[in-house]
């Protein structure tokens, strides 16, 4: 990297560090998943990152985003920002992070696919936290597989579109304002090229919503469409180009969960070694039992790897490179040590480690998820696989220097 993205970069990562130990502090983000009321505590969480100007780096500038030259285009997000902001968010507070990373996800599409006129009239409401997002690609037959997709788009003669079926595991179902839905226009369930991308309000009549509980709480639930009708102008991209366009976003925000468990990994390994020197046993301090100190050094070595895996992939999307690999490697390593790391952090505590509420027990709660979502870490092998065999083949690298 330059000297200039490298001082844009660190310059950012302390604001984002400041901001969110604040902002944590001011909502006891400790206890922020234990508020009965998830909307309420999404709410407060939105409120306090619209105050810090972060979310203008979830829409692109030439969308009305903040301005990111020279990391990325106008055109696009700049996966090194997301990546520094997720990791200082998710250290400390796992609301401030789903929230900040889903005004992204469920608005990238529109930034991507929309018509000018769509796009000027939501994504500065995105930035502004006037209109919550929601991505709405998994179904009950569908997730890491998206052709399984069989929420039907029927076109109607006046060029609108009705639409009928399901969505679930859907982050900010009930408070979102809008939400962006992969639909099939054409063919059958495992046929990719009938699949197109909507805008859907969330006031559209036929449209409900059923909430339901994860490990980690927040706004999430299913979502009913019963003959929802929609606008040709609500067609984002192309029809046919869902499919693409849902995978330019989770692309391009994927790299990001890696770095957001780094982030809540590294506040894990942070409450260890304050436990560690803290608490005593058998007149002196646990930290000087070796086997705890390996556990340390191995925690801290696990997520150096990660995020300098994290460090790459984020590097070669911003630069326009071929990253398929890059991205698997860095979401699948840091999603597994990062769960290891929460763990061992568990363990260290002892009987306080699962008392609900303490930090560990919500550390090793809000990462489980990220080894499932936007793709599996199971996934992530066969992508990372497939790319090693494919360049073995054609003798071409994919980060790895080739034995003779």
């Amino acid at each position: 990297m330059s000297d200039a993205e490298d001082t844009f970069l660190d310059g950012l990562r302390g604001c984002a560090r400041d901001f969110a130990r604040g902002a944590a502090g001011a909502l006891e983000a400790r206890d922020i998943r234990d508020i009965p009321d998830e909307d309420r505590a999404a709410a407060l969480a939105l409120a306090r990152l619209v105050g810090s100007g972060l979310l203008g780096y979830v829409v692109p500038a030439a969308c009305g985003g903040a301005d990111v030259t020279p990391l990325a285009e106008r055109e696009r997000v700049s996966v090194r920002v997301l990546c520094a902001i997720r990791e200082a968010l998710a250290f400390h507070s796992g609301m401030l992070d789903v929230v900040f990373v889903e005004q992204g996800l469920g608005s990238y599409p529109v930034a991507l696919g929309g018509s000018e006129p769509l796009r000027a009239a939501l994504l500065g409401a995105v930035t502004r936290g006037e209109s919550i997002a929601a991505f709405a690609l998994t179904e009950d037959g569908a997730g890491s597989d998206l052709a399984g997709v069989a929420l039907e788009a029927s076109e109607r003669d006046d060029g609108s579109f009705v639409l009928r079926g399901h969505k679930t595991y859907i982050t900010n179902a009930g408070i979102a304002d809008f939400y962006t839905v992969l639909a099939r226009t054409e063919g059958r369930p495992g046929d990719a090229d009938g699949l197109t991308m909507f805008y859907v309000p969330a006031t559209a009549p036929g449209l409900t919503v059923e909430r339901f509980e994860v490990t980690a709480p927040h706004p999430i639930g299913r979502v009913e469409f019963d003959g929802v009708v929609v606008p040709s102008s609500a067609l984002l991209g192309r029809r046919g180009g869902g499919l693409e366009l849902a995978v330019a976003t989770l692309n391009t925000f994927r790299t990001s969960v890696a770095a957001a468990a780094v982030g809540f990994a590294r506040r894990a390994l942070h409450e260890s070694v304050r436990h560690l020197e803290a608490r005593q046993q058998f007149g002196r301090a646990l930290s000087s039992f070796q086997g705890l100190r390996f556990d340390l050094a191995e925690m801290d070595t696990r997520l150096r790897a990660a995020e300098l895996l994290v460090a790459e992939a984020a590097l070669r999307v911003d630069r326009g490179l071929p990253a398929r690999a890059e991205i698997a490697r860095a979401k699948l390593y840091a999603t597994e040590t990062a769960s290891w790391v929460c763990d061992r952090a568990v363990q260290h505590h002892g009987g306080s480690g699962v008392r609900r509420g303490s930090i560990v027990e919500a550390l090793w709660r809000d990462v489980r998820a990220l080894r499932i979502y936007e793709g599996t870490s199971e996934v992530q092998k066969l992508i990372l696989a497939k790319e090693l065999l494919q360049a073995s083949r054609s003798q071409t690298s994919v980060g790895l220097p080739r034995v003779n």
